[in-house]
């Protein structure tokens, strides 16, 4: 191959700068540039651009040219985006059906709820040192035994207990949190705990005041578990060097100390739910935590009581229950009901007055034939089944009776009571469905999708589309103002809606609150939008 150019100057006399002529062999077009002599006293660059059109039509320079002319005109600059939100290429579906069926999520078929709230793979080396340095200190301050819970058997959901723990300490802030498994499962844990919590305490404090309205109650509990309130238990319990191993708590800011102190909280109780149940969430939150019911900080504020002259349960007479008495309590073989002294709490003993009363004779059969009532229950001895028909019954009376019509001469005839609980269980419930339906979702995707799946306009629909509104008992002049006002009438069905949830649950527990939420009422029959976090 042979190389050939030339380089020749060419002179002009009238001209003040020279004119250079380079041309080669690799290209057929000449190219001249004029080069100012240093003496010039214009300094000037001149360049002769060689039109586009004048190429050949297969001319590789001709495509280029056009090529960046059209993405300069059509194609505006834009921002890179950050590399945390490129997308990954989707894993094959061999890969993808591995790593699903290698997940801890579906180890224990026993325990779908736990299953779902373990961790999406497992721990590695990282994960395995916490617990080596940390897990028996949490474990001492909670009062558990320092033997590692893998040693137990299968057929015990505790065997989790050590990983759960373990995520319930990682909160966002922590240095943990980069790890995908390991964030997912805390707020995952988190999400199941808050609702677990309100359920408990909206329990005992029904049982430990029976002529109490909910409003004060909401306010006690507030002032036990307010996420202001937090830090106090968490120290209390000598657990703020795990949540803050490098940091002084009582030195930091309130915006950056409250919030992973809640999440961690929060995920604790989840934890000690999934593995041991109520009556243990019960202990540490009064003895570990030392929260004291009757503490001055703890008292609602002081409001007008209406006076109430009836009767409550022998069980709650002259006594105010601890919360050993609630976390002990098992209902005999031979109870009429699965939470029968929640029932009691919830349904006074004077609404055997309203048997066999107009609701009770026309409305009720209509009530409980929509609700699928009575189930069929295996019972020793028939007289059991019939009396639970009976306060059944008079539950559901309860429960359709607005506090327009008796609060105020007997304030505990009215669905507030019931409504309270209902509302608790009802979030538990869409909580622990949520959680097993979406194994791979977050705790904070599923606490927008929970939000929006429970909106009070959804709920107060659905008691309407099964024409149950119209078993409403109101007072005579609350009735003539809600009759053509749609928007008062609504709160009143979200609240009794709320209610049968509240009596499903204290009457035969919570899995007929699943069977009214998801076969009768059909609470995912509104999908939501599309939840973008």
């Amino acid at each position: 191959m042979e190389l050939s150019s030339t380089f020749t100057q060419v002179s002009t006399p009238s001209s003040s700068y020279n004119t250079y002529s380079f041309s080669s062999s690799f290209s057929p077009f000449p190219t001249q540039i004029r080069l100012i002599t240093p003496n010039s006293r214009n300094f000037r660059v001149l360049a002769v651009a060689v039109d586009p059109q004048e190429l050949p039509k297969n001319s590789p320079q001709r495509l280029l040219k056009e090529l960046s002319e059209r993405k300069r005109v059509t194609s505006p600059k834009k921002k890179v985006p950050p590399k945390r939100f490129i997308l990954r290429p989707p894993l094959d579906d061999n890969r993808l059906a591995q790593r699903f069926l290698n997940s801890p999520q579906l180890s224990l078929k026993s325990f779908p709820l736990l299953s779902s709230c373990l961790p999406s793979s497992r721990l590695n080396n990282a994960d395995k040192a916490w617990i080596d340095e940390y897990l028996l200190e949490a474990k001492q301050a909670l009062g558990y035994p320092l033997e590692p819970s893998e040693r137990l058997g299968d057929d015990n959901p505790a065997k989790q207990f050590d990983t759960l723990l373990y995520m319930a300490f990682q909160h966002p802030s922590c240095e943990r949190t980069n790890a995908r498994h390991v964030r997912s499962a805390h707020s995952r844990l988190w999400f199941l705990g808050q609702y677990v919590l309100e359920l408990g305490l909206a329990e005992f404090f029904l049982q430990r005041y029976p002529r109490e309205s909910p409003g004060p109650m909401r306010e006690r509990v507030f002032a036990l578990i307010g996420k202001r309130y937090l830090p106090r238990w968490i120290k209390a319990a000598s657990l703020q060097n795990l949540v803050f191993p490098f940091d002084d708590m009582d030195k930091l800011q309130r915006k950056e100390r409250e919030p992973p102190v809640k999440c961690v909280f929060w995920a604790l109780f989840g934890a000690i739910y999934l593995c041991f149940g109520m009556p243990e969430v019960y202990r540490v939150l009064f003895e570990v935590f030392g929260m004291d019911p009757e503490a001055e900080d703890c008292q609602p504020r002081l409001r007008r009581q209406l006076e109430d002259v009836d009767y409550v349960s022998v069980e709650f007479e002259d006594k105010k229950l601890s919360w050993q008495d609630v976390a002990v309590y098992r209902p005999p073989e031979d109870a009429l009901f699965a939470h029968p002294r929640l029932f009691r709490a919830c349904v006074p003993p004077g609404m055997h007055r309203f048997r066999g009363n107009i609701w009770d004779y026309e409305s009720r059969p209509q009530v409980m034939r929509a609700l699928g009532y009575p189930l069929k229950m295996t019972d020793r001895i028939p007289d059991i089944t019939e009396a639970r028909n009976i306060e059944l019954g008079l539950g559901l009376q309860l429960a359709f009776l607005h506090p327009s019509k008796h609060k105020f001469e007997h304030p505990r005839f009215c669905y507030e009571r019931l409504e309270y609980v209902g509302q608790k269980i009802q979030d538990l419930v869409m909580a622990e469905r949520l959680l097993m339906k979406h194994l791979d979702a977050p705790g904070k995707w599923l606490a927008e999708r929970h939000r929006r799946l429970l909106m009070n306009k959804f709920c107060g629909r659905y008691l309407r589309e099964k024409r149950l509104h119209q078993f409403i008992i109101y007072s005579e002049q609350v009735m003539d103002a809600y009759e053509h006002n749609r928007r008062l009438r609504n709160p009143a069905t979200t609240a009794i809606q709320q209610a049968i949830h509240g009596l499903s649950y204290t009457v035969y527990g919570k899995p007929d609150v699943r069977r009214l939420m998801f076969e009768v009422f059909d609470f995912e029959q509104t999908q939501p939008k599309a939840v973008n976090v």
